[in-house]
Protein backbone atom coordinates (compact mmCIF):
# COMPACT_ATOMS: atom_id res chain seq x y z
CA UNK A 1 0.00 0.00 0.00
CA UNK A 2 1.35 3.42 -0.96
CA UNK A 3 0.37 6.70 0.69
CA UNK A 4 0.63 10.08 -1.05
CA UNK A 5 3.74 11.79 0.36
CA UNK A 6 2.29 15.30 0.32
CA UNK A 7 -0.80 14.46 2.39
CA UNK A 8 -1.18 14.21 6.18
CA UNK A 9 -1.84 10.67 7.37
CA UNK A 10 -3.35 8.91 10.37
CA UNK A 11 -3.13 5.36 11.69
CA UNK A 12 -5.47 3.03 9.84
CA UNK A 13 -7.04 1.84 13.11
CA UNK A 14 -7.89 5.43 14.10
CA UNK A 15 -9.40 6.14 10.68
CA UNK A 16 -11.48 2.97 10.69
CA UNK A 17 -12.73 3.58 14.24
CA UNK A 18 -13.95 7.02 13.20
CA UNK A 19 -15.52 5.83 9.93
CA UNK A 20 -17.56 2.91 11.31
CA UNK A 21 -17.73 4.03 14.19
CA UNK A 22 -16.27 1.51 16.65
CA UNK A 23 -13.65 1.36 19.38
CA UNK A 24 -9.97 1.60 18.47
CA UNK A 25 -9.43 -1.96 19.71
CA UNK A 26 -12.27 -3.28 17.56
CA UNK A 27 -10.77 -1.49 14.56
CA UNK A 28 -7.42 -3.16 15.24
CA UNK A 29 -9.09 -6.58 15.40
CA UNK A 30 -10.87 -6.00 12.08
CA UNK A 31 -7.58 -5.01 10.45
CA UNK A 32 -5.53 -7.84 11.95
CA UNK A 33 -8.27 -10.27 10.92
CA UNK A 34 -7.83 -9.32 7.26
CA UNK A 35 -11.17 -7.55 6.89
CA UNK A 36 -10.00 -4.08 5.79
CA UNK A 37 -8.85 -2.75 2.43
CA UNK A 38 -7.26 0.57 1.54
CA UNK A 39 -7.81 1.62 -2.07
CA UNK A 40 -8.79 -1.97 -2.82
CA UNK A 41 -5.66 -3.52 -1.28
CA UNK A 42 -5.88 -5.73 1.80
CA UNK A 43 -3.96 -4.23 4.73
CA UNK A 44 -3.32 -6.29 7.87
CA UNK A 45 -1.24 -3.80 9.90
CA UNK A 46 -3.27 -1.63 12.29
CA UNK A 47 -0.41 0.87 12.40
CA UNK A 48 -0.39 1.47 8.64
CA UNK A 49 -0.78 5.13 7.69
CA UNK A 50 -3.56 6.35 5.41
CA UNK A 51 -4.37 9.72 3.89
CA UNK A 52 -7.77 11.35 4.13
CA UNK A 53 -8.54 10.81 0.43
CA UNK A 54 -7.76 7.10 0.48
CA UNK A 55 -10.71 4.71 0.50
CA UNK A 56 -10.93 2.53 3.61
CA UNK A 57 -13.45 -0.32 3.37
CA UNK A 58 -14.57 -2.94 5.87
CA UNK A 59 -15.21 -6.12 3.88
CA UNK A 60 -18.59 -7.88 3.94
CA UNK A 61 -18.97 -10.61 6.57
CA UNK A 62 -16.30 -8.97 8.71
CA UNK A 63 -16.23 -10.40 12.23
CA UNK A 64 -14.53 -9.65 15.51
CA UNK A 65 -14.26 -13.36 16.29
CA UNK A 66 -10.76 -14.52 17.12
CA UNK A 67 -8.96 -15.87 14.06
CA UNK A 68 -8.45 -19.63 14.49
CA UNK A 69 -4.94 -21.08 14.21
CA UNK A 70 -4.11 -22.68 10.87
CA UNK A 71 -2.37 -25.88 9.81
CA UNK A 72 -0.60 -25.93 6.45
CA UNK A 73 0.22 -28.93 4.25
CA UNK A 74 3.13 -28.49 1.83
CA UNK A 75 4.37 -30.76 -0.94
CA UNK A 76 8.01 -30.08 -0.17
CA UNK A 77 10.40 -30.29 -3.12
CA UNK A 78 13.64 -32.24 -2.75
CA UNK A 79 16.52 -29.88 -1.90
CA UNK A 80 14.39 -27.65 0.34
CA UNK A 81 15.15 -27.73 4.06
CA UNK A 82 12.34 -29.49 5.91
CA UNK A 83 13.57 -28.88 9.45
CA UNK A 84 16.63 -31.14 9.47
CA UNK A 85 20.09 -29.52 9.62
CA UNK A 86 20.87 -26.28 7.81
CA UNK A 87 21.25 -27.38 4.19
CA UNK A 88 18.87 -25.90 1.64
CA UNK A 89 16.47 -22.99 1.56
CA UNK A 90 13.89 -23.24 4.38
CA UNK A 91 10.55 -24.78 3.43
CA UNK A 92 8.79 -21.74 4.87
CA UNK A 93 9.90 -19.89 1.71
CA UNK A 94 7.55 -22.12 -0.32
CA UNK A 95 4.47 -20.76 1.45
CA UNK A 96 3.65 -18.04 -1.05
CA UNK A 97 0.01 -17.13 -1.73
CA UNK A 98 0.40 -17.77 -5.45
CA UNK A 99 1.29 -21.42 -4.70
CA UNK A 100 -1.91 -22.31 -2.81
CA UNK A 101 -3.53 -25.51 -4.05
CA UNK A 102 -7.31 -25.97 -3.91
CA UNK A 103 -8.46 -29.62 -4.15
CA UNK A 104 -11.33 -30.34 -6.54
CA UNK A 105 -13.52 -31.60 -3.70
CA UNK A 106 -13.24 -28.39 -1.65
CA UNK A 107 -15.92 -25.74 -2.19
CA UNK A 108 -14.50 -22.26 -2.91
CA UNK A 109 -16.60 -20.83 -0.08
CA UNK A 110 -14.78 -23.02 2.45
CA UNK A 111 -11.25 -22.09 1.37
CA UNK A 112 -9.31 -20.24 4.05
CA UNK A 113 -8.32 -16.71 3.02
CA UNK A 114 -4.56 -16.23 3.00
CA UNK A 115 -3.33 -13.78 5.63
CA UNK A 116 0.24 -12.80 6.50
CA UNK A 117 -0.41 -13.79 10.10
CA UNK A 118 -0.81 -17.41 8.97
CA UNK A 119 2.96 -17.55 8.46
CA UNK A 120 3.76 -16.44 12.03
CA UNK A 121 4.46 -18.90 14.84
CA UNK A 122 4.42 -22.01 12.67
CA UNK A 123 5.80 -25.30 13.99
CA UNK A 124 7.16 -28.01 11.68
CA UNK A 125 5.64 -31.11 13.25
CA UNK A 126 7.43 -33.92 11.40
CA UNK A 127 10.78 -32.82 9.92
CA UNK A 128 11.74 -34.16 6.51
CA UNK A 129 15.30 -34.63 5.25
CA UNK A 130 16.44 -32.03 2.73
CA UNK A 131 16.99 -34.71 0.06
CA UNK A 132 13.43 -36.01 0.57
CA UNK A 133 10.21 -34.65 -0.89
CA UNK A 134 6.58 -34.95 0.04
CA UNK A 135 4.17 -33.99 2.78
CA UNK A 136 5.40 -31.45 5.32
CA UNK A 137 3.11 -30.05 8.01
CA UNK A 138 3.28 -26.59 9.59
CA UNK A 139 0.87 -25.62 12.33
CA UNK A 140 -0.12 -22.82 14.70
CA UNK A 141 -2.55 -25.16 16.46
CA UNK A 142 -1.28 -26.67 19.73
CA UNK A 143 -3.75 -29.55 19.34
CA UNK A 144 -2.21 -30.59 16.02
CA UNK A 145 1.30 -30.17 17.41
CA UNK A 146 0.43 -32.33 20.41
CA UNK A 147 -0.98 -35.06 18.16
CA UNK A 148 1.92 -35.12 15.70
CA UNK A 149 4.82 -34.33 18.02
CA UNK A 150 3.97 -35.48 21.53
CA UNK A 151 2.05 -38.53 20.30
CA UNK A 152 4.33 -39.31 17.34
CA UNK A 153 4.64 -42.96 18.38
CA UNK A 154 0.94 -43.47 17.58
CA UNK A 155 0.81 -41.75 14.17
CA UNK A 156 1.74 -43.80 11.11
CA UNK A 157 3.60 -42.20 8.21
CA UNK A 158 3.86 -43.59 4.69
CA UNK A 159 6.87 -43.20 2.38
CA UNK A 160 7.83 -44.32 -1.10
CA UNK A 161 11.58 -44.93 -1.34
CA UNK A 162 13.48 -45.26 -4.61
CA UNK A 163 16.51 -47.53 -4.19
CA UNK A 164 19.38 -49.10 -6.09
CA UNK A 165 21.60 -52.10 -5.31
CA UNK A 166 21.05 -55.74 -4.40
CA UNK A 167 19.08 -56.42 -1.24
CA UNK A 168 20.28 -59.11 1.18
CA UNK A 169 18.37 -62.38 0.94
CA UNK A 170 16.58 -61.70 4.21
CA UNK A 171 16.60 -57.93 3.71
CA UNK A 172 12.86 -57.39 3.47
CA UNK A 173 12.25 -59.31 6.68
CA UNK A 174 14.94 -57.23 8.43
CA UNK A 175 13.37 -54.00 7.21
CA UNK A 176 10.06 -55.07 8.69
CA UNK A 177 11.64 -55.96 12.03
CA UNK A 178 15.14 -56.57 13.29
CA UNK A 179 17.28 -53.51 12.51
CA UNK A 180 18.75 -51.00 14.97
CA UNK A 181 19.01 -47.22 14.66
CA UNK A 182 21.19 -45.02 16.85
CA UNK A 183 22.04 -48.04 18.96
CA UNK A 184 18.43 -49.00 19.70
CA UNK A 185 16.25 -51.71 18.13
CA UNK A 186 13.51 -50.38 15.87
CA UNK A 187 9.90 -51.44 16.44
CA UNK A 188 8.09 -53.54 13.83
CA UNK A 189 6.88 -51.69 10.72
CA UNK A 190 5.39 -52.48 7.32
CA UNK A 191 7.82 -52.51 4.38
CA UNK A 192 7.02 -53.98 0.97
CA UNK A 193 8.12 -53.71 -2.64
CA UNK A 194 5.94 -51.39 -4.73
CA UNK A 195 7.86 -52.30 -7.89
CA UNK A 196 11.39 -53.40 -8.78
CA UNK A 197 13.03 -50.19 -7.54
CA UNK A 198 10.57 -48.75 -5.02
CA UNK A 199 9.87 -49.73 -1.45
CA UNK A 200 6.81 -48.65 0.53
CA UNK A 201 7.44 -47.90 4.22
CA UNK A 202 4.61 -47.52 6.74
CA UNK A 203 6.04 -46.70 10.17
CA UNK A 204 5.61 -44.58 13.27
CA UNK A 205 7.89 -42.05 14.95
CA UNK A 206 10.36 -42.06 12.05
CA UNK A 207 13.60 -40.18 12.75
CA UNK A 208 15.70 -38.10 10.30
CA UNK A 209 18.08 -40.35 8.42
CA UNK A 210 16.40 -43.53 9.65
CA UNK A 211 15.08 -44.85 6.34
CA UNK A 212 18.36 -44.31 4.46
CA UNK A 213 20.22 -46.04 7.31
CA UNK A 214 17.87 -49.02 7.22
CA UNK A 215 18.26 -49.40 3.48
CA UNK A 216 22.06 -49.32 3.72
CA UNK A 217 21.98 -52.09 6.32
CA UNK A 218 20.30 -54.43 3.83
CA UNK A 219 22.52 -53.54 0.87
CA UNK A 220 20.49 -50.76 -0.75
CA UNK A 221 21.24 -47.10 -1.50
CA UNK A 222 18.47 -44.56 -1.44
CA UNK A 223 17.93 -42.51 -4.60
CA UNK A 224 14.86 -40.62 -3.42
CA UNK A 225 12.33 -40.49 -0.59
CA UNK A 226 8.79 -39.12 -0.77
CA UNK A 227 6.39 -38.91 2.17
CA UNK A 228 2.82 -39.56 1.03
CA UNK A 229 0.86 -39.56 4.27
CA UNK A 230 0.90 -38.60 7.93
CA UNK A 231 -1.85 -40.31 9.92
CA UNK A 232 -5.11 -39.99 7.96
CA UNK A 233 -3.93 -37.01 5.91
CA UNK A 234 -2.39 -37.77 2.51
CA UNK A 235 -0.75 -35.42 0.06
CA UNK A 236 -3.20 -36.47 -2.65
CA UNK A 237 -2.88 -34.75 -6.00
CA UNK A 238 -1.15 -31.63 -4.68
CA UNK A 239 1.67 -30.69 -7.10
CA UNK A 240 5.23 -30.37 -5.86
CA UNK A 241 5.97 -26.92 -4.41
CA UNK A 242 2.31 -26.13 -3.70
CA UNK A 243 0.49 -26.04 -0.36
CA UNK A 244 -2.97 -25.90 1.17
CA UNK A 245 -4.72 -25.32 4.45
CA UNK A 246 -5.95 -28.27 6.51
CA UNK A 247 -9.74 -28.16 6.36
CA UNK A 248 -11.85 -28.02 9.50
CA UNK A 249 -13.26 -31.51 8.98
CA UNK A 250 -9.86 -33.17 8.42
CA UNK A 251 -8.14 -35.03 11.26
CA UNK A 252 -4.73 -36.63 11.49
Amino acid sequence: MTTPLDMPTVRLAKRLAEDLPCSRREAELYIEGGWVTVDGELVEEAGARVADKQEVVLLPNATLDEMPPVTILLHKPAGINGGVGSEGKPALSCLRPEEIFTPDNVAPSSVTRFLKRHLIGLTVTNPLDTMASGLLVFTQDFRVARKLVDEAKTVEQEFIVEVTGQMLDNGLALLNHGLPFNGKPLPPMKVSWQNETRLRFALKNVQPGQIAHMCRMVGLEVVGIKRLRIGRISMGAMPVGQWRYLQGYERF
